[in-house]
């Protein structure tokens, strides 16, 4: 099998060192590895650490690189997929780390019979300090970020509905297309629910691994949340079957906070006090859960007032992001999103590689 392994960045020079060493390193044959890289108009030196990359001769197959005109994260994927011509099409962030095994296992696992895999994608810190630590075991919780199954190491094989750093036979992208470039963080969600329309199934294997960077700092972690939240809000006029129930659990939480803080305000407390309670209860279990469970650091008291935090940002961003839905809807009237998600689908056919 001919593998394309394809990256987006946008001025990602400090992240994409590690990863561009795990790439050089991987175990799979590398005159079987088409190495697909996008930079998205980047003005930092990320186009000419790519170029470095390219000059240097690992053995691949073939290192491409494109120049996409636009910052558009699903825009940038479209045009990874256009350019990719392998048997199959592996999706790495630029802020990953993957081990020597990785599309090796990939394609093991394709063979087996499936026509989509991934694995567990946990966290990880760069430039460790206890700080660091603190927001890497917030984001690795459970009650911090998501209960999705790919965020954590498999234990066994088993069938999601999404997956990160996924692997795809090329017939599947021939057959749903591309990215919908109308979505920001959510495209993923719903490229994946089409997929399980067409009537694929997404294996999560225990053999497969790879790691994410958490943000680094609470203030970028907070943001991160909020627009995170943002789109879950706005991608319900879009597709709400690609959305989940954990998704409104912050919203929901925001939405009971400010209806008990009302009613505490013509003073009916009771209801405030509750559910008070019950948050302090989880947010007590959950930091203690992260103190028995990780290398733990003196910042780690810190973990009950970052939960709520991480919480109301991303219920708040819900919160904006369903009010903007009829502004974003006029915005995307017109948009050319749907045809390019057609325009994928030819590409890849006209694409395929020739034995």
């Amino acid at each position: 099998m001919i593998v394309s392994l394809c990256m987006i960045a946008y001025n990602e020079k400090e992240a994409v060192d590690g990863l561009f060493g795990d790439i050089a390193l991987q175990d799979y044959p590398h005159e079987k590895i088409e190495v697909v890289f996008i930079d998205s108009m980047s003005t930092d030196g990320t186009h000419e650490k790519m170029e470095s990359f390219k000059n240097t001769d690992f053995g691949f197959l073939d290192v491409k690189i494109v120049k996409c005109e636009k910052h558009n994260q699903a825009f940038s994927w479209n045009a990874a997929l256009k350019t990719a011509t392998g048997d199959v099409i592996i999706r790495v962030d630029a802020h990953a780390r993957i081990p020597r095994n990785f599309v090796s296992r990939n394609v093991y696992n394709l063979r087996q019979g499936e026509d989509v895999v991934g694995g567990g994608r946990p966290n990880i810190s760069s430039n460790v300090s206890s700080w660091k630590l603190t927001l890497l075991a917030a984001e690795d919780s459970l009650f911090g970020s998501s209960i999705a199954g790919y965020r954590r190491p498999a234990t066994e094989k088993e069938y999601m509905d999404s997956l990160f750093h996924a692997a795809y036979r090329r017939k599947v992208i021939a057959e749903v297309g591309g990215f919908n470039e109308d979505l920001g963080r959510t495209e993923d969600n719903e490229f994946h629910y089409r997929i399980r329309q067409a009537g694929y199934k997404m294996c999560c294997c225990p053999d497969i691994i790879s790691y994410q960077h958490s943000r680094n700092t609470l203030k970028n972690m907070i943001r991160q949340k909020y627009g995170n939240g943002k789109w879950i809000g706005l991608t319900v006029s879009e597709c709400p079957g690609c959305l989940s129930y954990f998704h409104f659990a912050p919203f929901l939480f925001v939405l009971m906070l400010i209806g008990c803080i009302t009613l505490a305000c013509f003073g009916h407390l009771f209801a405030l006090k509750v559910l008070l309670v019950l948050y302090a209860m989880f947010d007590f279990v959950n930091s203690v859960s992260c103190c028995t469970l990780k290398n733990i650091q003196p910042q780690f008291v810190l973990l009950p007032l970052i939960f709520p935090l991480l919480h109301v940002a991303y219920g708040i961003g819900t919160i904006v992001g369903l009010i903007q839905i009829p502004f974003w809807k006029k915005k995307i009237k017109n948009s050319p999103a749907k045809a390019h998600i057609e325009e994928v689908k030819r590409a890849v056919a006209e694409n395929t590689r020739k034995p």
